[in-house]
């Protein structure tokens, strides 16, 4: 491992897990909020949250990054994730979407690193992606059968594919600016880029507390502190490595329903869980010297 490694791996699950709260929070959502009225939100409290802090701290300075077009390739793929997450799950359903974005992503940034020029995937990364893709494949279904919907499915690997391409990009956009500016900058334009939705779908649910507060964490917590950590890690590891261990995530978001929701899960959803963590300790380990 590089010196320092273990730190943004950390970083990057930090930030995972983050994101695995997700779900958690839209379960207590008041009545009427849509997946994407939810995702608009999220996304407009989450980057002027990032934008406030990058300009409070100086770290946006001049007018480079604004110019640069890996900026608003970063944005566009922040904003299209969410369009296309929510439209696959509409057509194909929670569990078929999840599988196919979240485990076409890490193949998507594994092609991305290649032809990009970064640290290309070895076998370790491989054996590791694997892993954790039966892992998340098996804990998400729970061992059984899905029904495919051919433009669903489409659709969830275009948001695999532009998770992937926030992380590419981003990864160059880092080799020049801070994380804070990276992350500001390309939220803000990410958050604009959505803002139309918020004038479309019914916002009526942010008039209670408990609407507020769901919107609080899902932009602060699940989105703000989330991507500055994941972006920050993003920076001392492979961009192949950082979306492979992000598979956290679905790991963190079953156990939450399981402690908080008191979900159930079944013997075939538990292997899968104990499957994510094995490609993570794998991708993770030190090579012996």
């Amino acid at each position: 491992m590089k010196k320092n490694e273990a730190f943004y791996i950390l970083m990057v699950l930090a930030g995972s897990v983050l994101w695995g709260t997700t779900g958690t929070a839209q379960h207590f959502a008041p009545a009427g909020a849509s997946p994407l009225s939810i995702g608009a939100v999220r996304l407009a409290v989450g980057g002027t949250a990032l934008t406030i802090l990058a300009l409070s701290k100086g770290a946006v300075k001049g007018k480079e990054i604004w110019l640069n077009l890996n900026t608003y390739i970063s944005a566009a793929s922040v904003a299209a994730y969410q369009l296309f997450f929510f439209a696959a799950v509409l057509k194909t359903g929670v569990a078929m979407g999840t599988v196919v974005a979240i485990g076409s992503a890490p193949v998507f940034a594994g092609i991305f690193s290649i032809i990009m020029g970064r640290e290309k995937p070895d076998t370790k990364w491989v054996v590791a992606t694997l892993v954790s893709i039966i892992g998340c494949i098996l804990l998400i279904t729970g061992g059984q059968e899905l029904t495919a919907n051919v433009s669903g499915v489409l659709l969830a690997l275009a948001a695999g594919a532009a998770y992937a391409g926030y992380t590419a990009f981003s990864k160059q956009l880092l080799d020049k600016y801070s994380t804070l500016a990276v992350t500001g900058v390309v939220f803000f334009i990410g958050a604009i880029l959505l803002s139309p939705l918020l004038f479309v779908f019914d916002l009526n649910w942010l008039r209670s507390a408990q609407g507020i507060g769901v919107a609080l964490h899902l932009g602060l917590l699940a989105t703000a502190m989330a991507y500055v950590l994941f972006t920050y890690g993003l920076s001392g590891i492979p961009l192949h490595k950082a979306v492979t261990l992000s598979l956290t995530e679905p790991a963190t978001a079953s156990m939450l329903g399981v402690f908080l929701l008191k979900e159930q899960l079944s013997p075939v959803s538990w292997i899968g869980i104990a499957l994510v963590f094995a490609g993570l300790i794998i991708i993770s380990v030190k090579k012996a010297e």
